[in-house]
C-alpha cells in the first residue's frame, strides 16, 4: 500500500497547533535591524492565518503599516519543532472578529475588554515556512547527540525543509 503524502498546509498546521507564544518580527525602518517581540497566538485558522491582539497605535503597528512583511519565530521545545514563518500582516479593526477571538485572559492587556478603543487585531497570512522538525523524544535526541560525539559523525536528527503556502 502506498504511503499517503502529507499536504504542506496540514504539516504546517500540525507543527503550530499547540503554539501559544511566538516572536513577531517586523521591519524597523529607522534602524539597521528588525524588531521582535513575544506575542500570544490567539488563533490559527485552518488556512494557516494567525491572529494576535495588539494595542494600536504602537511601534509594531507603525512598522506593519510601513511594511507589512513580517516573520514569526517559533521554538516549540515540547514537540522539538522550530519554525520561521514569513508572511504578510494586516491590521484589522473588526469588532465581530475580536469578539470571536476574545478570551477572559485578554483582560490582562485590555482591562476595558472589547470596548477598548486602542485594541486591534494583527492578521498574519503565512507565505513560506522554514522548519526543523525532530519529533523524537528528548531522550532519543540526547542519545543521538551522544552517539554523534562518540562516533565523530555529525548529528543529523530530524527533518528540515521549506513549505510554500
Amino acid at each position: 500500500m502506498k504511503e499517503e503524502q502529507v499536504k504542506p498546509m496540514e504539516k504546517f498546521i500540525e507543527m503550530v497547533k499547540d503554539v501559544r507564544i511566538c516572536m513577531l518580527i517586523t521591519n524597523n525602518k529607522d534602524a539597521e535591524h528588525c524588531s521582535g517581540r513575544p506575542m500570544g497566538v490567539n488563533k490559527i485558522d485552518e488556512d494557516g492565518t494567525m491572529w494576535f491582539f495588539t494595542n494600536a497605535p504602537s511601534y509594531k503597528t507603525d512598522e506593519i503599516e510601513d511594511s507589512n512583511k513580517v516573520s514569526i519565530a517559533i521554538a516549540n521545545e515540547s514537540s522539538n519543532n522550530y519554525l520561521m514563518i514569513h508572511g504578510t500582516a494586516d491590521l484589522i479593526n473588526d469588532k465581530m472578529k475580536m469578539k470571536e477571538l476574545w478570551s477572559s485572559m485578554m483582560k490582562a492587556w485590555f482591562p476595558l475588554g472589547l470596548d477598548d478603543p486602542d485594541m486591534a487585531l494583527i492578521k498574519v497570512t503565512p507565505t513560506q515556512v522554514n522548519y526543523w522538525d525532530s519529533s523524537s523524544s528528548k531522550m532519543v535526541v540526547l542519545f543521538n547527540m551522544l552517539k554523534a560525539i562518540v562516533t565523530g559523525k555529525a548529528y543529523t536528527e530530524g527533518e528540515h525543509g521549506t513549505i510554500s503556502l
